[in-house]
């Protein structure tokens, strides 16, 4: 019997989805970034093996939103719990429950698909502090699983994938089983260089930055030739990404282009600049613009 259904994975910002959907994958596909709020779009990334094909569908963290981007990517969020089949509710070991993982369960009380808890991170946690955790979030709301897990190590992730096809109803194939993600390779660029550019500028500037392709073509040899503009809102913001003598901006196109050429398989050409769209993020033209429609 072959089973299939979606899955989508919800928690807080920075408790590791990502991280868990590239480890269940084996592949680069959803931006990891030491940052809140990072993913900003659904990534839906497909698993098949003889016995299933489970679709992921990564969502955005759920936050308390402050400009018209952040709504739509709370919006994202709330959306994706009521098409799935099963949804994993990931965390991180707390003390108590904490209040944004409360405000989650309390809007995931109204679904009537199986919450699985996952709580991230236990390999850098103490066992009593994993345990204390463990019972504190069974007692406020009916999961049907609770797995604690290490999405960067691994641990416990194969676990996760059999109990999720355990509750997964008999269906078809929905995609070729070769296919690993449904994203278009554009977006796929545009969120490896946003990953490196987030990284590499720390907290020197703050989260408002976005990539825009303006050329992507590849040519009779085989390689890729990439021009993108980095966003950001400010003009003071523009100095420090592209840094003293361009460094920054070299070390960003060096180490995005590294992923893309392992991504796409092929050479890659890739040009940046730096443009200043003052406030991007609460203009609805420039988010659709970008991809958040």
């Amino acid at each position: 019997m072959f089973k299939s259904g979606f899955v989508t994975i919800i928690g807080r910002p920075n408790v590791g989805k990502s991280t868990l959907m590239n480890n269940i994958m084996g592949e680069k596909l959803s931006i990891v970034s030491s940052r809140p709020q990072t993913t900003r779009n659904n990534i839906q990334t497909i698993h098949t093996t003889k016995e299933h094909q489970i679709v992921f569908v990564d969502t955005p963290g759920m936050h308390k939103p402050r400009h018209k981007l952040g709504e739509y990517m709370v919006k994202v969020a709330k959306d994706s719990i009521n098409e799935v089949d099963v949804v994993l509710f990931l965390t991180t070991p707390e003390e108590e429950v904490n209040a944004g993982d409360m405000h989650i369960l309390q809007q995931l009380k109204e679904c009537n698909v199986p919450v699985f808890l996952l709580v991230n991170k236990i390999d850098e946690n103490p066992e009593n502090r994993i345990a204390k955790t463990l019972t504190n979030y069974a007692d406020v709301f009916e999961f049907k699983e609770i797995v604690p897990l290490s999405a960067m190590n691994g641990k416990n992730v194969d676990k996760i994938i059999e109990l999720i096809e355990a509750h997964l109803p008999e269906g078809p194939m929905y995609y070729p089983e070769d296919m690993i993600t449904d994203q278009q390779e554009r977006f796929i660029v545009t969120e490896t260089i946003r990953e490196k550019a987030l990284r590499l500028l720390s907290q020197e500037v703050p989260h408002g930055i976005a990539v825009e392709i303006i050329h992507m073509k590849k040519d009779e040899k085989g390689r890729y030739n990439i021009e993108a503009n980095l966003l950001c809102e400010k003009d003071s913001h523009k100095g420090i990404i592209i840094g003293k003598n361009g460094a920054m901006m070299k070390k960003i196109s060096t180490y995005a282009r590294q992923d893309l050429e392992k991504f796409l398989n092929s050479p890659v050409t890739l040009k940046l600049w730096v443009k200043v769209k003052k406030d991007w993020r609460d203009s609805q033209f420039m988010l659709k613009e970008l991809g958040y429609k």
